[in-house]
């Protein structure tokens, strides 16, 4: 059977960021139960005793893009394919990383820098909204004061 093709959806277009949908999620599984399979002490040591060959012989299900995305730690590619940021963070702690190393490797920045610009509240949704400016000056419509917006 062949595979349905990929529809694009209004929030492929948010820069950056992959959004964890039903279909990626259905993409994502076994990469994920990998990830999950670090919880346990016995499983973690398995792993950063041969990677490859964890991998390999536990989770044959992965796709060649997960398996590589797992081995060179490409955080951003395994959200693309299908990994959960929560589960996927249980690979950077088992390389000893905390959730703030993770997300400054993911935007381009040094913990430090990242963890300031989280501090100043984040970077401005101006200019992150779409790649294509499809978005822009899209707002959701304000109820007038005093009465209630039921539409």
């Amino acid at each position: 059977m062949a595979a349905k093709p990929k529809t694009e959806k209004e929030y492929d277009d948010i820069p950056g960021t992959y959004v964890f949908d039903a279909d990626r999620s259905r993409r994502g599984y076994h990469l994920n139960m990998f990830c999950m399979s670090l919880m346990k002490a016995e499983n973690r040591k398995a792993f950063k005793e041969n990677e490859a060959k964890y991998i390999e012989q536990r989770f044959p299900e992965l796709t060649p893009e997960q398996r590589e995305a797992i081995l060179k730690r490409q955080y951003n590619r395994l959200l693309e394919l299908g990994g959960n940021i929560y589960f996927t963070a249980k690979l950077g702690a088992t390389d000893g990383h905390p959730f703030q190393h993770l997300a400054a490797l993911m935007t381009g920045s040094t913990q430090q820098d990242y963890a300031d610009l989280m501090l100043r509240g984040g970077r401005s949704v101006e200019g992150n909204r779409s790649r294509s400016g499809a978005s822009a000056g899209k707002s959701k419509p304000k109820a007038k004061k005093g009465k209630k917006n039921r539409g």
